[in-house]
């Protein structure tokens, strides 16, 4: 079932990226801060009490994860070394089983991005409120900073690449600061007593670790940032992999440390009832109430960064799919580095979601499209390293390695298996809802193809 149609050529840059002022391909910088900003965005200040109720057990599930993380990260740099074209996990899948399965991953990635884009805006109001209560007076103020929080980081897109990493950039620099002053500053406020029990639950070990294993096992989505914007890297054969491998390791950096440090500074009795962990992490260090506001500011600037990152992404993989005729026309078009409509399509229905959560004054359904994410999120990471272990059994020389044959053989199944667990982690509920948007996806594809095949004759 291997497909024998090229691959989009974009190992080198295009050629509006050498003329145009606005476009500007992402150094190594620039492309790990795109990842780092992409796995952390707003969860991060919730996630120590998210996990407190199992105790401390729940670091030990987190060193594991990190672990399957990194593996998957590695995989993604191995793929991305070989196949350096903007689509990551797409071109990927395309390469080793065919446009179907291709476009099955190009599909579930834009859906997992603007319903999490959706949900990203609508979590961020809740700190607005505490650095501008009068937004929370109403559910329409709400609505429309939801939206501003969308449209924002989409203007930035809009104007170029060039501005889309200047603001990953500072936004990395500054949610980072208060984020590493808690992770590792709190260090040396470290009170074991605060711990609390290793187990905390009635559950055996193994019980405890599965289930906060799965609240935290989104906590890495984005590691592949880098590989689905490979085309907007310098150098994306040696960059790309670079930039996944430090982003990720990065990110679990702060998230063991952050999530630690929290667990020695506030006491597990109240840590467990805690709305705002981090907040009470740094009045625990420094006293008083300032707390509250400094972290509402780092998380407000968070998600900022996180959506400018994921408005990119949930442009590219469209794109590289629009190229290949399966994804309609509209969304190959690029200006300053960008797809103008990828961008602007993307966050209309973020936008549409968004208002329609304030309008209907239920979140039952805002909330099944954002657990039917988990799903899709995870959609792409199983081909990709699924496309991994064909490359390595089927013997294509052109793209394994084969000295590091067995090193990346053991990766590409540990990823497997992380993204297996990744899947088994979103529930029941999830990968029902979540098929059901797969299957409406082959209707699309139906079209797409026979279009396609009409033009060829």
């Amino acid at each position: 079932m291997t497909s024998t149609a090229a691959l989009p050529a974009e190992a080198t840059a295009p050629p509006e990226q050498g003329r145009d002022p606005h476009a500007r391909r992402f150094g190594l910088p620039i492309a790990t801060c795109l990842v780092m900003g992409n796995i952390i965005g707003g969860g991060i200040f919730l996630l120590p009490a998210s996990v407190a109720p199992f105790g401390t057990i729940s670091l030990v599930a987190f060193a594991v994860l990190t672990l399957g993380a990194i593996a998957l990260a590695l995989v993604f740099g191995r793929l991305a070394h070989r196949h350096p074209q903007t689509g990551g996990p797409y071109v990927y899948a395309r390469a080793a089983f065919g446009d179907f399965a291709g476009f099955l991953a190009a599909w579930s990635y834009w859906i997992t991005s603007w319903v999490s884009n959706a949900a990203l805006a609508v979590a961020s109001v809740g700190y607005l409120c505490v650095l501008f209560p009068a937004i929370g007076a109403h559910k329409w103020s709400m609505c429309l900073a939801a939206l501003a929080m969308q449209w924002l980081p989409a203007l930035a897109n809009l104007a170029g690449t060039r501005y889309v990493g200047a603001v990953q950039l500072v936004a990395t620099v500054l949610k980072f600061a208060p984020l590493m002053l808690v992770a590792v500053g709190g260090l040396f406020f470290f009170d074991p007593a605060n711990l609390g029990p290793f187990q905390a639950t009635g559950q055996s070990p193994a019980g405890a670790l599965s289930a906060s294993a799965a609240i935290l096992l989104f906590s890495y989505l984005g590691v592949e940032s880098a590989a689905v914007s490979a085309g907007e890297v310098r150098d994306p054969a040696r960059n790309v992999g670079r930039a996944t491998i430090l982003g990720t390791a990065g990110a679990a950096v702060v998230y063991l440390l952050g999530t630690l440090s929290v667990f020695g500074l506030v006491a597990h009795e109240k840590l467990v009832t805690s709305e705002a962990p981090f907040t009470d992490a740094v009045n625990a260090m420094f006293g008083g109430t300032w707390g509250g506001t400094l972290v509402a500011c780092a998380a407000v600037i968070s998600m900022a960064g996180a959506l400018n990152g994921w408005t990119l992404l949930s442009a590219q993989t469209p794109y590289a799919a629009a190229k290949d005729g399966l994804f309609p026309r509209a969304f190959e078009k690029k200006r300053r580095g960008v797809p103008v409509v990828g961008v602007a399509v993307t966050t209309s229905l973020a936008s549409a979601l968004t208002v329609y959560n304030y309008t209907a004054g239920s979140a039952g359904v805002f909330e099944i499209l954002v657990l039917v994410t988990t799903f899709t999120a995870t959609v792409p990471y199983l081909l990709s390293t699924a496309a991994q272990i064909y490359f390595l059994l089927s013997g294509q020389g052109e793209r394994v390695h084969g000295g590091r044959l067995a090193r990346d053989g053991a990766l590409a199944v540990l990823a497997f298996g992380f993204s297996m667990w990744l899947v088994a982690g979103s529930g029941y509920a999830a990968v029902y809802q979540g098929v059901l948007f797969l299957f409406a996806g082959v209707a699309v594809y139906a079209v797409m193809a026979a279009r396609r095949q009409r033009t060829a004759a």
